[in-house]
C-alpha cells in the first residue's frame, strides 16, 4: 500500500521526511504546498532546495515501489445550479469509488458540504445515500482532499471557503478516528486554517460517538438528525434508532451539554403528513427542555426510493412558530442546489441508474 501523504500529520509528515534524510525544517514546505497551497503536483515547484527536489522526484513523481500518492480527487461528473450557487461535484477516489462535494454559496460566504464514507451504514429511509449501503470508510486524506479541492475551485474565482460541514454521504461518527484526524489537519492554523467554529459535525445519532466528543472536547459544532418526535416514529425513519434509541441519544445530548457548555445544533426534515404536524412541533419541544439547542428545519429533498413528500410551507410555519415561541432557536434552512440533485447521494444514485439504463439498452 503507497503511503498518502494528506493522510500524514504535520508532526508524522516531518517523521517521514526526517526518515527519509531530509532535515526537519523541510516539513513547512512541504505541508505549505499540500494544505496551503492545495497544490496538485509536488514536482512543478522549481523553487525548493535540491534535497527537497530530489525526494519528489525519487518518492513522490516516480510512484513505485513505497512511493508516496497525494490525494487529488478526480471529478467524475460536475454540474453547477440554475442560480449559480451551489456546485456539485462527484469525486473518484483512487479505487474508483465515488463521492460527492457540494460547494455553496451565499451572501459573503461559501461552504462545502463533505463526505466521510463511500455510502453509509445508517439505512435513513429518505436519504439517498443510505438507500445505497455502505462501502467503506474514506482515509483522513480522502476528506482533506475534499476541502482542498473546494478551495482550488474557490480561489481560481477569487473566492474563499468559510464553512465546512460533514452532512455528506455517510456517517461522521461511525468513522470517528479517521474523521477527527481530517479535521485536526483542516483546522491547523499552517495550513487549510479553517477554524473549529466554522466546522459542523453532523451525526443520526451514533451516542457513543457523542459522548467521545465530549471526553475528548471536540471544538467543532455538533448537529444532530432528530426527524422524529417518538421512539417508534423515528425508527420509522432512522433504522440506527433502533441501536441508540430516542432516549439514549437526548441523554447523550444532556451529557455533551453539560461537559462542554457548547450549543447542541438539531436537524429536522419536514415530511409532509408525517412528522410536521403541531403535534410533533410540541413533542420536539418537550424533547429539547433544557439542553441549549437550535432547531433547523429543513424541507424534504425527494428521492425515487422513498414515498415521503415535501411539506408545504404553511405548516412548516406553523411548527416553526410553536418551536420559537417555546424559546428554542429555529430556522428554516435555505434550500440549494435542488436541480442539480445536491441531497446527500442523489447525484451518485442518478449516474448509477443511468449506467444501469445505458447498459441494459446494450445488451438489449
Amino acid at each position: 500500500m503507497p503511503v498518502f501523504l494528506h493522510d500524514l500529520t504535520f508532526n508524522e509528515l516531518r517523521d517521514l521526511l526526517v526518515a527519509d534524510g531530509l532535515r526537519p525544517v523541510h516539513v513547512k514546505a512541504v505541508w505549505n504546498a499540500l494544505h496551503f497551497r492545495a497544490e496538485t503536483d509536488l514536482a512543478a515547484r522549481t523553487d525548493w532546495v535540491p534535497p527537497l527536489q530530489r525526494w519528489v522526484a525519487e518518492k513522490v513523481s516516480g510512484i513505485g515501489e513505497g512511493g508516496y500518492r497525494l490525494d487529488h480527487l478526480a471529478v467524475a461528473a460536475h454540474i453547477p445550479s440554475g442560480d449559480g450557487l451551489t456546485q456539485k461535484y462527484l469525486l473518484r477516489l483512487q479505487d474508483g469509488q465515488e463521492i460527492e462535494t457540494v460547494i455553496m454559496g451565499y451572501t459573503g460566504r461559501h461552504t462545502v458540504c463533505v463526505s466521510t464514507q463511500a455510502g453509509c451504514a445508517m439505512g435513513c429511509v429518505f436519504c439517498a445515500t443510505g438507500q445505497m449501503g455502505f462501502v467503506r470508510h474514506l482515509r483522513p486524506g480522502e476528506i482533506v482532499g475534499q476541502v482542498l479541492h473546494a478551495q482550488r475551485i474557490l480561489r481560481a474565482k477569487g473566492e474563499r471557503l468559510r464553512n465546512i460541514v460533514l452532512m455528506g454521504m455517510g456517517e461522521p461518527l461511525h468513522n470517528y478516528d479517521n474523521v477527527m484526524k481530517a479535521l485536526d489537519m483542516i483546522s491547523d492554523t499552517r495550513g487549510c486554517n479553517i477554524g473549529p467554529s466554522k466546522i459542523s459535525v453532523s451525526t443520526v445519532g451514533v451516542v457513543p460517538g457523542i459522548l467521545r466528543l465530549a471526553a475528548e472536547a471536540r471544538p467543532y459544532n455538533l448537529a444532530i438528525s432528530l426527524h422524529g418526535s417518538t421512539e417508534a416514529e423515528r425508527a420509522a425513519l432512522i433504522p440506527a434508532n433502533q441501536r441508540w434509541p430516542l432516549a439514549e441519544l437526548m441523554a447523550a445530548c444532556r451529557t455533551y451539554g453539560e461537559t462542554t457548555g457548547r450549543r447542541i445544533f438539531f436537524a429536522w426534515t419536514l415530511i409532509a403528513g408525517v412528522n410536521d404536524t403541531p403535534e410533533h412541533a410540541r413533542r420536539v419541544v418537550a424533547l429539547l427542555q433544557g439542553i441549549d439547542a437550535h432547531l433547523n428545519l429543513i424541507p424534504l429533498n425527494e428521492t425515487a426510493g422513498y414515498e415521503g413528500r415535501e411539506s408545504v410551507e404553511a405548516a412548516g410555519d406553523v411548527f416553526q412558530r410553536i418551536v420559537l415561541e417555546a424559546g428554542i432557536p429555529c430556522t428554516v434552512r435555505q434550500r440549494r442546489g435542488i436541480d442539480v440533485a445536491a441531497g446527500c447521494g442523489q447525484l451518485k444514485a442518478e449516474k448509477k441508474k443511468r449506467r444501469q439504463g445505458e447498459a441494459a439498452a446494450i445488451m438489449v
